[in-house]
């Protein structure tokens, strides 16, 4: 059995949450958010996990703990960026999960659903997808021709009929830990942001494919709550709900 690992991206500070607290400290039930991710990680498998923390990273280690390591992101320069700032922990061996520290509602049985998938199509990378009503503010998954995964199109950049696509990137992947490194020292940020994009990598899987073999994939949930992300106390409420009902 390949060996699986966690990256759990928990560096913002979560402005929108109108708090002093790193946004992954805010609480459900008295458990803060990304232990409900640190648990759905183990859950599917992952035997090591590394929190990246930054925005009061001395508060998040002192609240998690030794159950993980850490990776510090110093500076917030994109998601690209903060996979890399873990570059030492993903090694060569298995696949990297990467997950985000803000989406409580994740399960352990959706992300070993993503890893099995992952793992049947003997893929490079697999992105988490699911089907939004409204895709607004989302990046979307754009396929070819033969329903194969071919791009994520962030918003701001997509044409208008790539905006009508519903299928939308959970921010949420699975990738060959090899291949991972590799496409990290490979991205730039060269773009509107100066951000690293962690999106970037895909590109860069796609474009070294050979003789037409695909190497990148998504994988769509019906668990669309899952997916969902908390950047205000409004959906800090209703992740609260959500997970009241199960």
């Amino acid at each position: 059995m390949s060996k699986l690992k966690a990256i759990i991206l928990a560096a913002g500070k979560g402005t929108r949450m109108k708090s002093e607290l790193p946004k992954v400290l805010h609480e459900i039930h008295g458990r803060c958010l990304v232990e409900y991710v640190i648990d759905a990680a183990r859950e599917a498998g992952a035997e090591e996990i590394c929190l990246v923390v930054g925005h009061k990273a001395e508060l998040v280690k002192e609240r998690i703990g030794d159950q993980v390591s850490y990776a510090l992101q110093a500076e917030q320069l994109g998601t690209g960026h903060a996979v890399k700032c873990a570059a030492d922990f993903i090694g060569e061996d298995g696949d990297t999960m990467i997950l985000c520290g803000d989406t409580p509602i994740i399960t352990g049985a959706t992300l070993k659903e993503l890893v099995n998938y992952h793992r049947e199509h003997d893929l490079k990378v697999t992105v988490l997808s699911t089907t939004l009503e409204d895709a607004t503010g989302y990046g979307r998954i754009v396929r070819d021709s033969e329903g194969n995964f071919a791009k994520i199109v962030e918003q701001k950049d997509a044409t208008e009929e790539e905006q009508k696509i519903r299928e939308i990137n959970s921010g949420m992947y699975v990738f060959r830990s090899a291949d991972l490194k590799e496409s990290l020292s490979k991205i730039t940020n060269q773009n509107a942001q100066q951000e690293y994009y962690l999106t970037d990598t895909i590109e860069i899987l796609n474009r070294e494919k050979q003789d037409g073999q695909v190497v990148t994939g998504a994988y769509v949930t019906e668990h669309v709550d899952e997916t969902r992300g908390v950047n205000t106390v409004e959906q800090l409420a209703e992740a609260a709900e959500i997970i009241n009902a199960r």
